[in-house]
């Protein structure tokens, strides 16, 4: 990043635009980042693949290629929660509030979270009645706490785990942007590499079994993902981002992508796979959009799949669940029914994202984070005349 694009963060003129968070921006946010909006819908649609792949709607040669193209979807999660610590860093208020910042975050995943858990409970308590939810599991699911107990964590909606490691980053970050915001360039690197350390550390004990259970869904476990979002995007305000450009670190990423299954068998493990190329991508298209370099993320059409992709990602795996109560549960289709049926299935859950979108996930953010009316004191009665001292309180007071 150049001096000259550090400085033009400063000036008052850049410090206009939306978060790619989803919520407006106040008068001193940072010029807005559209090229990670978009990448945002591919990370969804690398794991719709591996639903697809998973309810086995291709069967033969077909099969074996969506297997080859999205076998490693999985991954698509990890570039959500390091994409995640980038955003928030990027977007953090100064002197904002950690309930503020709480407030703002419940506003933004929760309505749409409710919906499609509701929607899960009846698919569970209609397509299989008999293996339908405990009313503990209920619970867990809709205060994003069900990852923490590892029976649980494929219950009702099964990509929420992944929303309840997200809620668990909500709550640890006001203390990690008070730390970074205290680091330089060298320690925000020194942060990164025990964040990378981490993961290789998490992922050789995971292969080795020291746990008794898998740690890909434990929240705690997928922490240093999110820490190493967030130092790139501290980088990157720094002025001391050093990696390559957006070509190379998405060649990078795709490497990483197709070495998964040559390297692993998924879950925890794959993570090393792709990290490299996922920290790098991501700040990488936040410098191409504020150098104003090309950028396929940042189109129009792009950008707005990216503002639907939380909705898609919530909401397309219900609609492959509900479609197996006619389909039937892997019915390995030849390629050409295979690619209908899967187009289908698409665009039934692209159309619900657009309809969770507009009409649950921007109405009660507007609704949750709509600041109170200051309250008008009452006109005076005629003649009224007010007590000796008496005057108005200012208007910032009058809440």
């Amino acid at each position: 990043m150049t001096t000259a694009t550090t400085r033009a963060l400063r000036t008052p003129a850049a410090r206009t635009g939306s978060t790619t968070a989803g919520s407006s921006s106040p008068p001193d946010a940072l010029p807005s980042l559209p090229s990670l909006t978009g990448l945002r819908w591919m990370a969804a649609l690398l794991v719709f693949g591996l639903h697809v792949n998973n309810f086995g709607y291709f069967g033969g040669k077909g099969g074996r290629l969506v297997a080859w193209g999205f076998g490693a979807g999985a991954t698509g999660v990890s570039f959500f929660f390091v994409l995640s610590g980038f955003v928030l860093t990027w977007s953090a208020r100064p002197r904002d509030r950690a309930f503020a910042f709480w407030r703002r975050r419940i506003a933004r995943v929760y309505p749409v979270h409710l919906v499609t858990l509701a929607v899960a409970f009846v698919l569970a308590c209609t397509l299989t009645p008999q293996v339908g939810p405990t009313p503990k599991q209920a619970l867990a699911n809709a205060l994003l706490l069900h990852p923490w107990w590892h029976p649980w964590w494929q219950t009702l909606n099964p990509v929420s785990w992944s929303l309840a490691c997200e809620a668990f980053f909500y709550a640890a970050f006001p203390l990690l942007i008070l730390l970074l915001r205290r680091l330089g360039a060298r320690g925000a690197v020194t942060l990164g590499g025990a964040a990378v350390a981490a993961i290789l550390v998490l992922a050789w004990t995971d292969v080795h079994h020291w746990w008794s259970q898998s740690i890909y869904s434990y929240p705690a476990a997928r922490l240093p993902e999110f820490v190493l979002g967030a130092v790139t995007a501290r980088l990157v305000l720094l002025g001391r981002w050093r990696g390559p450009g957006l070509e190379a670190s998405l060649a990078l990423a795709v490497i990483g992508f197709f070495l998964v299954p040559q390297a692993t068998h998924g879950g925890y493990p794959a993570t090393v796979c792709t990290i490299t190329g996922f920290a790098l991508l991501i700040p990488a298209a936040a410098v191409a959009d504020l150098r104003g370099l090309p950028s396929l993320w940042r189109r129009r059409r792009m950008v707005r799949l990216g503002e639907l992709s939380f909705a898609f990602y919530m909401i397309h795996l219900l609609v492959l669940r509900a479609a197996t109560s006619l389909l039937g549960t892997k019915p390995h289709f030849g390629v050409l029914l295979g690619v209908a049926v899967t187009t289908a299935a698409f665009t039934v859950s692209l159309a619900l994202s657009w309809v969770l979108y507009e009409a649950v996930e921007r109405p009660a953010r507007r609704l949750l984070l709509r600041r109170r009316r200051p309250i008008v004191p009452p006109e005076p009665a005629p003649g009224h005349r007010e007590a000796p001292g008496h005057r108005e309180a200012p208007a910032a007071a009058r809440e």
